[in-house]
């Protein structure tokens, strides 16, 4: 079954960083569009970057200019750069493929916090 592992979450002061990592296995990572997401307290999961096979990207406004989303398919990973971190970024962020055929799985998320 395919799988998503991510890491790199944690505790970060406004204004800092933080670098997540997704690794992917059983899956043809470099067919596939891959995507963040995240999920704060009582809201819904949305995705606030992609990138594409080739590694076009896109990203939702509340993170464009502060997030950079890439992709190593050799590795089977995706990653987010996250910078300028505010309080209102903190959530469970998930990577998986935003356009697959077949829905795919969800990891456990990694941890991101913000505090005001």
């Amino acid at each position: 079954q395919v799988r998503f592992v991510e890491s790199g979450g944690g505790l970060v002061q406004p204004g800092g960083s933080l670098r997540l990592s997704c690794a992917a296995s059983r899956i043809i990572f470099r067919d596939y569009v891959m995507g963040w997401y995240r999920q704060a307290p009582g809201k819904q999961r949305e995705l606030v970057a992609s990138i594409t096979q080739s590694g076009n990207t896109n990203y939702a406004d509340s993170v464009k200019g502060r997030f950079t989303i890439s992709r190593d398919n050799a590795k089977n990973a995706v990653y987010l750069q996250m910078n300028s971190l505010k309080p209102e970024d903190t959530a469970v962020y998930y990577c998986n493929a935003p356009f697959a055929a077949t829905p795919l799985p969800w990891g456990q998320g990694t941890q991101v916090t913000v505090p005001s």
